[in-house]
């Protein structure tokens, strides 16, 4: 091929080259996890009762109940009602970054620092930051590496503005729901950290969720299932559920 004809080329192919990765499917990366954030939080509000199964790294299993309740995408309250030495355990999530943390025995709420969002979430493999309401779309910079099987993968990195403990996410989306099935979180070295799966997913009352989750810490070796037995949306939860007053109640 002579240099003119296929510099031409080049030009004609130049901005195909410099577009967002699009796939067959038409969608963009950042599309792709804006339709997620939209099925994750597209009741006004939701409840779910949970049976939580935490495996030890030496296979000792201990269980516990819970509620979670989110109002929108950005307001999240979670409590413990059994075993009775964790209960009343409550954790809050709002707007802007703020945590909080109720501990029955000292009768005491406390505002989690940024800096400690990293540690487990009451002996779970849950971190604060991971029991957060977030939107991917919002904090995460996101590159579509590919589609197989009904389902989109992509890597998330997190945008200048974001706290986040870990360097990158590579997540499987169910490309007919835009519904999120695999988490794979990788730390700040870009080491494997934690995979979580969510599995049996259920429509109810034209929403998604899914029955089924487990988080596995692959450094620590621990897991910890969670068993979604009661599921509510649009119950009306009222405002003052996710305050700091609530925690303690």
């Amino acid at each position: 091929m002579n240099r003119p004809l296929f510099f031409f080329i080049f030009l004609l192919l130049l901005p195909g080259l410099l577009l967002p990765t699009v796939f067959a499917t038409g969608f963009t990366a950042e599309q792709i996890m804006e339709r997620v954030d939209q099925t994750l939080s597209a009741a006004q509000d939701q409840e779910m009762r949970v049976k939580l199964v935490i495996t030890d790294a030496k296979g000792n299993i201990s269980q516990r109940e819970m509620v979670m309740m989110q109002k929108g995408n950005d307001r999240r309250m979670v409590k413990f009602l059994a075993p009775p030495e964790q209960r009343g355990i409550a954790f809050l999530s709002l707007p802007g970054g703020l945590n909080y943390l109720y501990l029955p025995a000292y009768r005491q709420t406390r505002r989690i620092a940024s800096h400690v969002r990293n540690q487990k979430f009451a002996g779970t493999d849950f971190t604060y930051e991971d029991m957060e309401a977030r939107k991917y779309s919002v904090d995460w910079e996101a590159k579509l590496l590919g589609e197989e099987d009904g389902l989109y993968c992509l890597e998330l990195i997190p945008k200048a503005k974001t706290n986040t403990d870990y360097g990158r996410l590579v997540v499987e989306v169910k490309a007919d729901i835009f519904f999120p099935v695999k988490i794979e979180f990788f730390d700040k070295g870009n080491k494997p950290h934690k995979v979580m799966v969510q599995d049996k997913l259920e429509q109810i009352n034209g929403y998604w969720v899914a029955r089924e989750a487990e988080m596995k810490d692959l450094q620590a070796g621990t897991s910890s299932q969670m068993f979604f037995t009661e599921v509510k949306f649009d119950s009306g939860l009222a405002d003052e559920i996710f305050t700091e007053r609530y925690l303690a109640r």
